[in-house]
């Protein structure tokens, strides 16, 4: 091999190439990337981190009126994991949202499957279709399932008509029951999109060759589909899950006194009863209780779909 000629420069290819000096990070491409985020990163800190830890140091005073003691305390916590009206309103409201997370993905998987499968040329067109509830007023969309539910509503008029009912039924608005239903209408949209961009992902090819090795419908949905959509699964749930554990104005306006929820009582003390702190431990006791479902809910799902595989 020819040594290389006096004046020329070594060779500099991958192989030959030094590791870069310590601090090279702070002028590469390290230190353009960590300039480029930097400002998303503190408006996403100052917007979403600080109320959050605002509401976290509130949990630990105390309020007699309009004044706030701020000596750290736990009596806060303390109330909202011994109270049973505060552990009751919790209980149900994780309930009422792990049922309508549960709901939303089973209705939402097979309309997803189905644009992305068999939708063909017009699957903007059936997402277009599903998004459009969403364009009206989130008020509105309860206010018109009150009108439905009601007792001279949609429905007991239509089943009166029918003559399946000779009197209106009381217990179709005002509960548990009326709350999942509107909550459902509302989110079940957002529960679509984040499988049906799973099942755009997915490689095709993977289905035909189980296809080609003989795998049933079923052995290729649980083997192949649904393990690889998971994750727009997972997204789904959650995303459809946190926002109604901590939902106001459904439960306020359909729910009547068996449709209450954590959230009403929260608003109560930040509200009329004048209490933030206790309002502010009962937040943080809600996004906790909510968040260890959800992790639970994702675990228990991730195994099932490896023992069904």
């Amino acid at each position: 091999m020819a040594a290389a000629s006096p004046g020329r420069e070594p060779d500099q290819s991958p192989l030959h190439r030094t590791a870069p000096a310590p601090g090279g990070w702070r002028t590469g491409e390290a230190a353009s990337g960590l300039a480029l985020i930097s400002p998303t990163l503190l408006y996403a800190a100052f917007l979403l981190l600080l109320p959050i830890l605002i509401v976290f140091a509130y949990s630990f005073w105390t309020q007699d009126f309009l004044t706030i003691d701020h000596t750290f305390t736990l009596a806060n916590y303390r109330a909202a994991l011994t109270e049973p009206i505060y552990l009751d309103l919790l209980g149900r409201s994780l309930i009422n949202a792990l049922s309508v997370s549960v709901l939303a993905v089973l209705m939402a998987y097979p309309l997803a499957y189905f644009i992305s499968f068999y939708g063909g040329a017009s699957k903007n067109l059936w997402l277009f279709l599903i998004t459009v509830p969403c364009w009206t007023s989130y008020l509105l969309r309860i206010m018109s399932w009150k009108i439905v539910l009601g007792y001279n509503g949609v429905l007991n008029s239509g089943l009166m008509r029918l003559g399946l009912i000779d009197k209106p039924i009381e217990t179709l608005v005002y509960n548990s029951n009326a709350v999942i239903i509107a909550l459902l209408h509302s989110w079940l949209a957002f529960a679509v999109l984040p499988i049906f961009v799973s099942l755009e992902k997915l490689d095709r090819s993977l289905i035909e060759a189980a296809h080609d090795l003989g795998d049933t419908a079923v052995q290729r949905f649980l083997r192949i589909i649904l393990p690889l959509t998971l994750p727009g699964v997972t997204y789904a749930f959650l995303i459809v899950m946190i926002p109604t554990v901590g939902d106001y104005i459904t439960p306020k306006l359909i729910g009547g006194s068996d449709g209450v929820m954590i959230a009403t009582a929260i608003q109560a003390q930040f509200g009329k009863a004048a209490n933030w702190p206790l309002g502010a431990a009962l937040s943080i006791t809600t996004m906790i209780a909510a968040s260890l479902l959800a992790g639970l809910v994702v675990l228990v799902g991730r195994r099932l779909v490896r023992a069904l595989a």
